[in-house]
Formats: structure tokens, sequence, C-alpha cells
């Protein structure tokens, strides 16, 4: 009797890994922004998405034959079904400070051994261990340092592992420090530095410096660390102030290196995001935001090319955009934790000490590429900036946009950044918005009207004029959305005047600014106006200013689906706009 065939699916992305990265700090324990995922999963798929526990891909395979065609599942995937106990991590050292012991991450850190194919050996000797085959047409490694879709794909990380070993505490405190639910930094004279930073149920996450774990830069052995010893090491660096706990949420310790991959995808169906392709240290909330911004930024280029929207030739933008946010950000983490690590100056002639001003502009920085404000991605087919594409990126050959955008019509909404948000007022019903929170993450790019004082008939007729090029039926918006979808399904219209709003109506701009539907009537969210609230004192009026566009001339913005501005041009420049997208979207055919 032969045997059974392994279950076969075919399926468009596959996920491997599922921390921050996978999912994709307001300093929230990672369990917390992990169930907020699922519960969002929940609710918005249908049929539902379900995450899958104790499960490992044994094989890896590409076929690079049919990498460019976008019918094909060239990816295969072996997945062996884990036992509960196979699936769940030994935990390490007990602690006795506290009532309970706590959950510990060293079995996740980078001191810990790989033991991922030791982990596929066992699981195939087992005789309950069940496999099955899953083709894809994408796969997103997000497992880790240790990441083994790196291993299968023979891609490598570039960069030095420091002799600095830090712990981690997640404790309520108990102590006589007063800032303790401030968000700080502790540089003691001899014994290392301390950040604190508060978070919720009273909760603090101390990262700490252990000065006595690697004296002589030897190997770490990780079964030295315990809780005692880092709540030890932060009693040093803290004292005169004391500090101790009853309880402990989690802990863990890591040894920071700073190491870059040399590829983020393979044929760009297979790539690489988080720690898999970037290892730094985490104490400026570095790990989790980068790595999700790694998957934001990848996320809707991968939909758009699987639902047809987007050309696949984006998908190399992926590498020239975060491979050289990657790069900066080592660059700025190698110097942000030789100065957290270092000592303090005694005064302005001890060279050997670390710069208390330079700390302070240091950790401001960081700050800047947790948030995502600080980066700048460079020219490339949807980012219409002048110079060349392969030396604002990471040196990848990308296709330059097809158009150069006019930065000085918007100097403050940069090229390549994230388009700025301020308080304005929406047409209809007065309702203050910050702007930001009408740039959905639902995939969608968008032209932002900067209308200018449209109660002056000469502007309102360029307004008009513009709006019958964007809606005409060889138009930019008609061109790119199929004739099955709603008119805003592809392309986003939205508009910012700066007229007095009383004087203007909604309806006075033209169709496509607030499109029809047949149930829902008109759209209201559509347009909104630059002015003075008497309900919140941030929606002053003064957002043309602060985005740094004219008000009498206007301009257009074109966002990408990540809030990431693609274009800025005259009104105009339909025309521009255009050839903006041909290199972007595919034509309805």
């Amino acid at each position: 009797m032969g045997s059974i065939p392994e279950p076969e699916s075919n399926v468009d992305v596959v996920i491997i890994g599922a921390g921050p990265a996978g999912f994709q700090q307001v300093v929230l324990h990672q369990g917390r922004i992990e169930r907020f995922f699922l519960d969002s999963l929940k609710k918005h798929s249908n049929p539902h998405i379900k995450v899958e526990r104790g499960v490992i891909p044994d094989l890896l395979e590409l076929d690079t034959s049919s990498a460019e065609d976008l019918k094909a599942y060239p990816i295969k995937l072996r997945l062996r079904h884990l036992s509960d106990e196979e699936a769940t991590p030994a935990q390490g050292n007990s602690h006795s400070v506290g009532e309970d012991a706590p959950e510990d991450g060293l079995f996740r850190s980078n001191l810990a051994a790989d033991d991922t194919d030791d982990l596929i050996k066992k699981a195939r000797d087992g005789k309950q261990s069940e496999t099955e085959i899953v083709r894809a047409k994408y796969v997103i490694g997000c497992d880790g340092a240790h990441s083994w879709t790196r291993r299968q794909l023979g891609f490598k990380m570039e960069g030095e592992q420091t002799d600095f070993i830090w712990g981690v505490l997640d404790i309520q405190p108990i102590t006589d420090f007063p800032d303790i639910r401030m968000r700080c930094a502790i540089h003691s004279a001899n014994s290392g530095s301390v950040m604190v930073i508060p978070r919720e149920n009273k909760l603090v996450r101390l990262y700490i410096q252990l000065t006595e774990v690697n004296k002589d830069g030897g190997a770490v052995d990780r079964s030295t660390i315990t809780p005692q010893m880092v709540l030890k090491a932060a009693q040093k660096i803290m004292s005169p102030y004391t500090i101790t706990y009853k309880y402990c949420d989690w802990w863990t310790a890591y040894q920071i290196g700073q190491r870059v991959g040399n590829n983020f995808s393979a044929s760009e169906r297979i790539f690489l995001a988080g720690d898999a392709v970037h290892t730094h240290s985490p104490k400026a909330g570095q790990g989790m935001n980068v790595s999700m911004q790694d998957c934001f930024n990848l996320g809707w280029k991968i939909a758009g090319v699987v639902n047809g929207t987007l050309q696949r030739s984006v998908l190399k933008t992926y590498q020239s955009e975060r491979r050289r946010i990657a790069q900066d950000l080592i660059e700025f983490d190698h110097r942000f934790s030789r100065l957290f690590s270092g000592r303090p100056a005694k005064d302005a002639a001890d060279e050997a000490g670390i710069s208390m001003s330079e700390f302070k502009d240091a950790f401001v920085k960081g700050n800047m590429f947790a948030s995502g404000i600080a980066v700048d991605y460079g020219s490339s087919s949807i980012v219409a900036k002048p110079g060349n594409s392969s030396d604002q990126g990471d040196g990848t050959d990308v296709a330059s946009c097809r158009v150069v955008g006019k930065q000085e019509l918007a100097t403050e909404i940069k090229l390549g950044m994230r388009m700025p948000s301020f308080k304005v007022l929406n047409q209809s019903d007065a309702r203050p918005w910050h702007f930001q929170e009408r740039l959905k993450s639902d995939g969608r790019f968008r032209i932002v009207v900067f209308a200018g004082d449209v109660t002056d008939s000469a502007q309102m007729d360029r307004v008009q004029q513009l709006g019958k090029s964007l809606a005409a039926p060889d138009g930019v918006v008609r061109r790119f959305t199929p004739k099955d979808k709603k008119i805003d399904s592809v392309i986003d219209i939205l508009t910012i005047h700066c007229g007095e709003r009383q004087k203007v109506e909604m309806l006075d701009f033209p169709e496509i600014f607030h499109p029809f539907d047949e149930k829902s009537g008109w759209d209201y969210s559509k347009v909104f106006a630059d002015a003075v609230s008497y309900h919140e004192a941030d929606a002053d009026g003064k957002a043309y200013g602060k985005y740094g566009v004219d008000r009498r001339r206007g301009c257009v913005v074109v966002t990408r689906p990540d809030q990431y501005v693609g274009y800025v041009g005259e009104l105009e420049d339909v025309g521009e706009v255009g050839k903006y997208f041909d290199g972007v979207l595919m034509p309805v055919r």
C-alpha cells in the first residue's frame, strides 16, 4: 500500500514568524499588540484569517524561472505541525524576588543558541508530526535574528557584534527614585546605565547594562544571567536611590549586535523583514517599531500586486527603501549604543567621557527613528525626487520616477517623507479633523488637492478644469479604476481649500471631488476647509502655512498608500500626475 500524499494548497502570501513584524512603542507589551492585531484580523477578514501556532517550515524552494509570471505560485513550502510540547519553548532561570516566576525571553534572545534545526529534526523523527505542502506567490520571513528563511536563501548579515550585554526587566518597581514614571536615562559614574520606560498597569521597563557579565570579552553563558543579577546591576547603577520589586512580568538579556542583511528579497518573491535582516539595540524603541515599518512598507506593495492594481516592479522599492533605512539606523545605533554604554564626562575637558548634550541629541533622534518621522525615502518609481535612485537608496537598481515633483510648491510636504498632519474642518459640517485621519492605510493612492482660495473666481476656474481632467474617460482616475469598482477605489481624491468656508458649498466643487452614490448620495467626507474651529484651538486656520503651500495658487500632492509623499505639482500638472501613475499602477484592460 502506497504512502498517503501530503495535503497541498495554494495561497497568495505566507508569513513565517509572528513577532511585531509578522503582525505589523507606544510602549505596550508585545502580547497586547498581538491581541489587537488578532482582533482586527477577525473583524475585517472574510473568510476569517487564522493564525496557526506550532507550525514550522522545513522546506523552502523558489522556482526562479516563473518568478515574473503574475499567475504563478513559484514558492514551495513544506510545513510541519508540532505537538504542544515541541511548540512550547523551555523557560529559563527562575527567581526568588517575587512570588511567582515570570515568563522570560531568553529563548528568543540573541544570547540563545539557534535551535531551529534541532526542532525540525525532532519533529521529523516524531511519529505524530503532520506535514503539508503549500505553494505560495509570496513569502515574508519575519522569523527573527536567527532567521531560518534567511539561511535557506543563503543571505548573510553584515556588521559586528559588540561586547555590551544588557538585561531587561518588566516590573512593578518599589523605589524612591522620583522619576520612575518618566521616560529617562540614568548614567552612573562607573557602573553603567539604565533606561527607564514607564508602561501600563504600574509596570516599568528597565534596560540595564550588565557590566559584570562579559569583562573578558569572551562568549556569554546565558545560564549565569538571572533576574536577581539584572536587578542587582540596576540597584548599583541607581544608587543612592533604592529599587526592588515583588512582581516581575517578563525579563530577558541580550548582546548588542549591529548588522544588516546583504539582501532583503529573492526575486521579489521571498522577502525578509524585521530582525531577520537588521539587528540593533532596542533601547530607543527601534526593534518593534522599525520591524513593523518594514512590513507597513511591504504589505501594501504585495497586496497591490496580488490584487492586480500595482505593477510588480514596485516590489523592488522595498529593498531600496527599507535596507537604506536599516543602514542609516545601524549607523545611528552604533553611535547611540556607545553613548549610552559609556560613562558620563566629568567636565568639558574629559574627552574620554560622554557628553550629556550629545547624548540628549542622540536620544531625540532615536525617538524620530522609532516613530518613523525621520524616514526619508529616496528617488524611485514611487517617489518623484530629483537625483539618482541607486545613490539615494541602498544601491539597488530600481526604476526612477517618470517625472520630478516640484518641492517648492509645498515646502513642508517633503517628497519621500510622511505627509504631515494638521487640523482642517470638514466643509459640510465644520467638524475638525487631523488630516492624517483621512489618509487611511487601505491600499489606495491619494491625490490631495490644495485648491487655494476658491472664493476667487479665477482660482475656482482652475479647480474646475482640474476636476474635468481627472474625471475624463481617458483621465488619470478612470484609466486605472476597474469599471465594476467605485471611482475612488484605486485613487482617492481629497480637497483642502482656504477660502471662507461659509461662502463655499461642497457642491461647488467638481463631482469627482465628492462622488455620488445611488444608495448613499454625495460623499461629504472628502472636501475640507483650512478654517478656524470654535471648538478646538489647534484647528487654527493656518494649515496652508504649516504645509508650506501658497494660499492663492495651491498645488496637488500624491500620497502613497503608506502616507508617504510621491509627487507634488501645480493644479495644471494632470499630465505629470498621469505619468507618475503610469510607472506605478496597472492600467485597466
